[in-house]
């Protein structure tokens, strides 16, 4: 099937052809047709599948066909998502597809002022892509209503989850009108996924699932680097300045302050880079974001923040230099990479208290990642001497399980060492305190207490 075999009118048939699309991706195939028709849909599918033109095209389409005109301080179409990169590329996408078209569309999101947001919805949008915070904020103010919503999307349902956004997401549902169409995509679907669909979508959507719940992509090829902690900065600036074909790199890591040390150990090195987290602005990570799209920076170093809020083409690398605490993030890193039928590589970064972790990622996947040239650990410098604090550290989920019998006699001994401890304590203050009366007696000219000599 071709895209001009789909019943959608010209205007969005033009837009396609800009874009360069030809031949519609599985998700687009299966979703589209339904859609088109109004009915709900629930999606399961992996990063980079094309999912938003599976959901924009025919609610544009739909738009155009109503021949309703919006409002003011309304939306007609409404599409939640977990983080601001995402939602303004989601409204990027929005923009492409409807240039030809009178259809308007706004994005809104916390983290800068809010007065031009507000500017833009007093004459009313068609489409209007938020994250909840800033959605219900703007609700509080009376500056935008959802009493005429035709249309609401739900896009990354299970990371809205991880991020606690359950309840700002039942808020907003709770103001939608009745008659609506609903579409509802997530990455997996776990219990707690299934039954927010369940009180969103009617009796019977259309479920449309393109590829097996947390598989990576097949076109990802993976490596494993076993390293201790230390010197993964080491092995990730030899990997990066032995490596040409390293064009394009998206490195991950756990902790704000990780990204920025990173970034500072590859900018010694003469690797442009950049980073992008929580404690940034939005203008700055909005800059370095442009900045590796354009190819004027090398490796772009993230939180999880961005894990699914970065669409950036052609990334030839990603790397986890920290493994996630959540295994099915793993999927999203490296779903960032081999986009649009090209090939990727992913890399990650293993240290002994992660092995579990990594145990949890391959047993989701159901994928053993193999081990990468060992003979790059040879220009790394030696691994530094353990201290007694850091072997502990590293030994984090691999102690051995104890019976309750030993946890409760290991607790009675250390609360009698605790207790004899207290006791001398006393006992030599006790005889101290004695002394030093004595000797403050003697020194004062006063005659020994009884039993006492003064010699």
């Amino acid at each position: 099937m071709k895209f001009e075999e789909l019943p959608l009118a010209q205007p969005l048939q033009r837009a396609v052809r800009t874009v360069g699309y030809e031949n519609p991706t599985p998700i687009q195939e299966q979703s589209i047709p339904s859609l088109l028709t109004g009915k709900d849909l629930l999606g399961i599918a992996q990063t980079g599948t094309g999912k938003t033109a599976a959901f924009a095209l025919p609610i544009l389409q739909r738009l155009l066909d109503s021949g309703k005109f919006r409002q003011p301080k309304t939306c007609r179409d409404l599409i939640l998502l977990p983080t601001r990169e995402l939602a303004i590329q989601v409204e990027e996408c929005f923009k492409q597809y409807a240039q030809y078209t009178a259809i308007s569309t706004a994005c809104i999101f916390g983290g800068v002022s809010d007065v031009k947001q507000k500017n833009v919805l007093i004459r009313g949008v068609d489409v209007l892509v938020a994250t909840p915070g800033r959605l219900l904020d703007l609700i509080g103010q009376k500056a935008v209503t959802l009493k005429n919503v035709e249309f609401f999307v739900l896009d990354e349902a299970d990371r809205m989850l991880d991020m606690g956004f359950i309840h700002d997401i039942r808020k907003v549902v709770g103001m939608l009108p009745g008659k609506r169409q609903n579409l509802f995509f997530s990455a997996t679907m776990p219990k707690e996924i299934s039954d927010l669909a369940s009180t969103i979508l009617s009796a019977n959507p259309v479920r449309v699932e393109v590829a097996p719940q947390s598989t990576p992509i097949e076109r990802i090829r993976q490596e494993l680097y076993r390293i201790d902690k230390r010197r993964k900065g080491a092995l990730l600036k030899e990997l990066l300045s032995s490596h040409e074909e390293m064009k394009k790199v998206l490195v991950f890591c756990r902790t704000k302050h990780g990204t920025d040390k990173i970034v500072r150990v590859l900018e010694k090195a003469g690797i442009k880079c950049a980073a992008i987290h929580g404690n940034k602005s939005q203008n700055r990570r909005q800059e370095a974001l442009g900045n590796f799209k354009d190819e004027k920076i090398r490796v772009l170093v993230a939180t999880d923040i961005a894990a699914r809020g970065i669409d950036v083409d052609d990334v030839t690398h990603v790397f986890n230099y920290d493994l996630p605490n959540e295994h099915e993030t793993f999927v999203h890193r490296i779903g960032r990479t081999a986009r649009a039928g090209k090939e990727g590589v992913a890399i990650s970064f293993c240290s002994p208290d992660e092995e579990q972790d990594l145990r949890g990622i391959e047993k989701l996947t159901r994928v053993k990642i193999p081990e990468g040239d060992a003979s790059v650990f040879e220009k790394l410098p030696p691994p530094q001497k353990e201290t007694p604090e850091s072997e502990a550290r590293n030994n984090r989920g691999r102690l051995p399980k104890r019976s309750k019998e030993e946890i409760r006699a290991d607790w009675k001994k250390q609360r009698d060492d605790y207790r004899n401890a207290q006791k001398g304590g006393r006992d030599n203050r006790q005889v101290g305190a004695g002394q030093d009366r004595r000797d403050n007696r003697q020194n004062a000219g006063h005659s020994p207490l009884d039993g006492e000599s003064r010699f």
